[in-house]
């Protein structure tokens, strides 16, 4: 870490300063001083400042070299709360972490994304209120709200665009509807970015270059380019779902197209296809059991959906060289079927420099990476330099 400061922009404020101390590592005012360049006396003045925030503390006394032991400093994640909220077709996941992300309390919901925005963020707004009062602090303490919504969001305003699942949610201004119930800034993403960011954030942090792909009611991925979510002009960037390919070229999609991806290899599209065949399937958890249950129609059903899902992959593969691909999603937790049929057709199809050091895994953050994700995306905004020294203002 510090071998890496030493090659970052020097910090010219107090809210530049504290990104240094996010990360955890204690450090005194010498560490400070050296990493920075600026007079120990600055350096006391922002600490000053920062611990009046309480975002850092002292974090005891590091060795001496001689004479009194000089006291280190820490983030101190506890300061503040934030509500993150990851919205699905037919789930809704709460949680409210620190400003470290990690968890304090978190609860799960069917909840029909169709019922529409009214229903859907009162429903969202309630069970928030009632969930930080769960951890003992109170709405004072909450400082930022992480939403994923589960279509294409514009994310500099927080609007759902044309989102081809969410009836009525068209242009809907999910922030400010938020910011009526909770004095705290409201940031909002696609699902499926936010699910990268949080697999990213906590189970490969060290990976620069990586694809997230969620397998559910819908299909979708995030992208991890050079350590940062990259969500392209308009926000719509991996929405593989409605690429088209060859096996789907006269299925209709959701979307008003012919041909989608997600029209053959959803989990909606698998279940569709298992009950048309006289099976017992109506929805992705319907799959899930039928596959764990040993049955081989539904078996053959997901890993051909892995095949279609890798046509699309390696097809990413050629263009964006990711060093990873993370399968997520409802439909991940039928065992190595889908996986399997991904990892089939990536590396038959995908130029071998591009696969030579690819590794194919299903997500360890498994239902938990979209509220990490919300998290972080919440938290990087209050904790952004600008934003620390608006606090400390």
């Amino acid at each position: 870490m510090e071998e890496l400061l030493k090659f970052a922009p020097r910090p010219t404020g107090a809210g530049d300063m504290f990104q240094l101390l996010r990360d955890g590592q204690p450090r005194t005012r010498a560490d400070l001083a050296a990493i920075t360049g600026q007079a120990r006396s600055t350096i006391a003045a922002r600490i000053d400042l920062l611990m009046s925030a309480g975002l850092i503390a002292p974090a005891g006394e590091a060795s001496s070299t001689g004479g009194r032991p000089p006291v280190t400093f820490a983030f101190s994640p506890e300061a503040r709360i934030v509500l993150a909220v990851d919205l699905g077709a037919t789930h809704a996941r709460l949680a409210v972490t620190d400003l470290a992300s990690n968890v304090l309390a978190e609860t799960d919901a069917a909840l029909a994304i169709a019922d529409g925005p009214d229903v859907v963020l009162s429903w969202v707004a309630d069970t928030g209120e009632k969930l930080v009062a769960t951890t003992g602090r109170s709405l004072d303490d909450l400082v930022s709200v992480g939403v994923g919504l589960p279509g294409p969001v514009e994310h500099s305003t927080g609007r759902p665009i044309n989102p081809p699942i969410m009836p009525a949610w068209d242009d809907v201004d999910v922030p400010g509807i938020l910011q009526k119930r909770f004095n705290a800034s409201v940031l909002v993403d696609n699902d499926v970015n936010i699910m990268a960011l949080g697999e990213h954030r906590t189970a490969w942090p060290a990976v620069t270059d990586m694809l997230f792909v969620k397998v559910a009611t819908g299909i979708g991925s995030g992208i991890i380019a050079d350590g940062e979510l990259r969500r392209g002009a308009q926000g719509a960037a991996g929405d593989i779902g409605h690429v088209a390919v060859p096996s789907a070229a006269d299925v209709p999609c959701r979307c008003g197209n012919v041909g989608c991806l997600e029209a053959v290899a959803s989990g909606q599209a698998v279940a569709a296809a298992l009950a048309a065949a006289g099976l017992d399937a109506t929805n992705s958890a319907d799959v899930v059991t039928l596959v764990r249950g040993g049955d081989l129609a539904a078996s053959q059903a997901v890993r051909q959906a892995g095949r279609d899902i890798g046509s699309v992959l390696a097809a990413c593969v050629s263009l964006l060289n990711p060093s990873l691909i993370v399968i997520g999603g409802i439909v991940a937790e039928a065992g190595e079927h889908l996986i399997a049929g991904i990892r089939e057709i990536v590396y038959q199809r995908s130029l071998p420099l591009a696969t030579q050091h690819l590794r194919i895994v299903t997500s360890q953050a498994r239902g938990q990476a979209g509220v990490l994700g919300a998290s972080a995306m919440a938290v990087d905004h209050v904790l952004s330099p600008a934003a620390i020294d608006a606090l400390i203002a």
